[in-house]
C-alpha cells in the first residue's frame, strides 16, 4: 500500500520546466535593465579615478618644482625618490596606474611650455574618443 504523504512529497519536489523558464526570463529582463547602468557607472568610476590620480600627480609635481627652484622633474619616477630629508613627493612606493592598468604618461615642460600628465584611455593609443580618448589635467579641469 502506498503512503499518500510520500506521493505528495514527490509531486512537490523540484521545479517544473515552465517555472524554470519563467525564472530565466525574469533574470534576463533584469540583466537587460541592470547591465547598461552598471557599465555606465563603471565608466564614470574610471574617469573619477583618473581625475584623482592626475590631481595627486599634479600636486606632487608642483611640490617638487617649489622645492627645486621651479625646476620640474624629467620623469614621474623622480617623484618617488626621497629628498635630502628622506621624504618622497608621492605617498606610495610606486607610480599609480590608470583604471586600464596602464602607466600615466608625463611630458616634462620644454622651452617654457606646460607639462602634461595624461592617460591614453582604454585603447592605450593616442587620440580617440570616449573611453579610448586621452585624459589629461586640462580635459579634467574643463
Amino acid at each position: 500500500m502506498k503512503n499518500p504523504r510520500t506521493a505528495l512529497c514527490r509531486a512537490q519536489a523540484g521545479f517544473s520546466l515552465a517555472e524554470m523558464m519563467v525564472v530565466i526570463v525574469i533574470i534576463g529582463l533584469l540583466a537587460t535593465l541592470v547591465i547598461p547602468n552598471v557599465m555606465r557607472n563603471l565608466g564614470k568610476a574610471y574617469l573619477t579615478k583618473v581625475k584623482a590620480d592626475i590631481s595627486s600627480l599634479d600636486q606632487a609635481i608642483q611640490e617638487y618644482a617649489m622645492d627645486h627652484s621651479m625646476k620640474y622633474p624629467e620623469s614621474l619616477d623622480e617623484l618617488l625618490e626621497p629628498d635630502e630629508n628622506g621624504r618622497s613627493y608621492l605617498k606610495s612606493t610606486q607610480l599609480p596606474k590608470d583604471p586600464w592598468n596602464l602607466e600615466y604618461l608625463y611630458d616634462a615642460p620644454t622651452d617654457g611650455d606646460n607639462y602634461r600628465i595624461y592617460s591614453l584611455g582604454l585603447d592605450g593609443q593616442p587620440g580617440g574618443e570616449g573611453e579610448n580618448g586621452d585624459i589629461d589635467q586640462v580635459s579634467i579641469r574643463g
